[in-house]
């Protein structure tokens, strides 16, 4: 028989091994007893109340073996080294009883190796907790067991006689023998932390299990607590090969990670489409647009599919559309002040002012606050005799021949026209130099330019601001005259003078 029982650990140890099990040892104390049914006359209350629970202990193994993808109920098989058995103590009163016996003391000790096979469940309380409760029929095996029988006797009302016998529990089908075999059910409530589980339990034979001359039965009962250590790391049972949380019946790719947007596939952008078919597989996108971002064409931030103007950049609040230009004028509405009148930019979007009210606008009109023509770029047309008086100057300013210097013939001319310019500030004067065609035409335009400039120096030196004056030399590009004839020559060689004003 212990031969049996070493196979059934070694069984049991390499089924653990090799197996989804889970193994712990477990042992505690516990009070067993036996429960017996008889029909003698008046037992129950002469006999039954000096019967009394044997304290013992258990020890042994342990496991559990997922049932299911929850990992919640569980396969709990044990194997245990379990005493139990019952005591009998005595004391008689000799006075009332008519008997010669003073007192009886007897053990009736069994010991087995017990086979729980329970289902149980497990409630998480916490993050290491749990709530257990497990049920089931156990097998037990008889192992070894003894009992005493322990008698005084009073002797001719004097002497007392003690005696004391042992002796080992014999198996068979014989009278006072116990079966081998024994069956019945328990149940286990308690608590896990971590690997330590901490429970109660209560066990209840089934079984007949000794045999005795009267009709009787006798069934083992155990209460006791457990305190368990688990020696592997708890078994998970999953459907799920990858470990990647799509079960594997639902997952596309279920012997690689992958996401469960993407079936269970690697997805590594995270936007649902697979990498194996994700044209962008390291963008966002869409699975209409086989993984891609929705296009933005015009790269507006406004997304095709909203875009009304999906080629042309523009804006959200337009619908992707640019902001309208209602007066035409090529600034939008947004920055343009005047949105139903065109204007340029440099007036926001409004037309430009006339301050003056003369037809020109301030941008054009050289005198915006005074009122003029638009043939004097909107200042008031300079007075005929000024004019006059200007063109007859010029006529009068000589220079040596070839050469810029003014000759002094010139200086009442000259100063007539610094008079001009000094009683009105608003004129300005242009100086422009001519020459005949003698001579190559590079030196009669650098001549020219001299003259031009040496009358403009003069009039500066009379106190007339350079910023008002413009000398430009033309060389003789600009004939008035015929240059084959010496008169038509002279009337060329020349210096113009023009009125304008700011």
């Amino acid at each position: 028989m212990k031969k049996f029982y070493t196979l059934l650990l070694f069984t049991t140890l390499m089924y653990a091994a090799n197996s989804q099990m889970r193994l712990g040892i477990m042992g505690g104390p516990h009070s067993s007893s036996v429960i017996e049914k008889n029909y003698i006359p008046n037992w129950a209350n002469t006999t039954e109340p000096y019967y009394s629970k044997r304290s013992g202990i258990h020890l042994g193994l342990t496991g559990e073996i997922p049932l299911g993808y929850s990992n919640k109920c569980f396969f709990n098989p044990g194997m245990l080294y379990m005493s139990k058995g019952r005591k009998f103590s005595r004391l008689y009163d000799t006075t009332v009883v008519n008997t010669d016996t003073l007192y009886q003391n007897n053990t009736f000790y069994t010991n087995y190796i017990e086979v729980p096979l329970n289902v149980m469940l497990k409630l998480r309380m916490g993050k290491k907790s749990s709530f257990l409760i497990s049920a089931g029929p156990y097998f037990a095996f008889f192992f070894n067991g003894k009992q005493t029988n322990e008698t005084r006797v009073a002797i001719n009302n004097s002497d007392v006689k003690f005696s004391s016998e042992e002796s080992d529990i014999q198996v068979g089908k014989n009278m006072y023998n116990v079966t081998t075999f024994d069956a019945g059910v328990n149940a286990r409530v308690g608590f896990e932390f971590g690997n330590i589980m901490l429970t109660g339990f209560f066990s209840q034979g089934l079984m007949n299990f000794y045999e005795v001359p009267y009709d009787a039965t006798f069934r083992h009962r155990v209460i006791g607590a457990s305190l368990g250590f688990w020696l592997n790391k708890k078994v998970v049972l999953s459907n799920d090969r990858d470990k990647d949380g799509v079960p594997d019946k639902k997952d596309g790719c279920p012997d690689v990670p992958g996401s469960l947007k993407a079936g269970g596939c690697p997805d590594n952008d995270g936007d649902g489409v697979a990498d194996a078919v994700d044209k962008c597989p390291d963008i966002f996108g869409e699975a209409r647009y086989r993984g891609c971002p929705i296009p933005d064409r015009d790269h507006d931030t406004v997304l095709d599919d909203d875009d009304k103007c999906p080629d042309v950049a523009g804006l959200l609040k337009y619908q992707g559309c640019p902001p309208p230009d209602t007066d035409g004028d090529g600034i939008d509405d947004e920055t343009d002040l005047c949105p139903d009148k065109p204007g340029p930019a440099d007036f926001n979007g409004c037309p430009v002012p006339d301050t003056d009210g003369d037809g020109v606008n301030d941008k054009e009109d050289k005198c915006p606050t005074v009122a003029g023509i638009a043939e004097n770029h909107g200042c008031p047309p300079i007075k005929k005799e000024i004019v006059e008086k200007v063109n007859y100057a010029a006529k009068k300013i000589f220079f040596a021949v070839g050469s810029d210097k003014i000759l002094p013939a010139s200086y009442s001319a000259l100063n007539n026209v610094v008079a001009v310019l000094r009683t009105d500030s608003t004129l300005k004067l242009v100086i422009s130099g001519h020459t005949d065609n003698v001579g190559k035409p590079a030196s009669n335009l650098a001549l020219s330019q001299k003259r031009a400039d040496a009358v403009k120096n003069y009039l500066v030196q009379k106190g007339l601001d350079a910023n008002r004056l413009q000398a430009i030399g033309y060389g003789q590009e600009n004939p008035v005259a015929d240059n084959s004839t010496p008169e038509g020559r002279a009337a060329n060689r020349r210096v113009e003078l023009r009125l304008s004003q700011q």
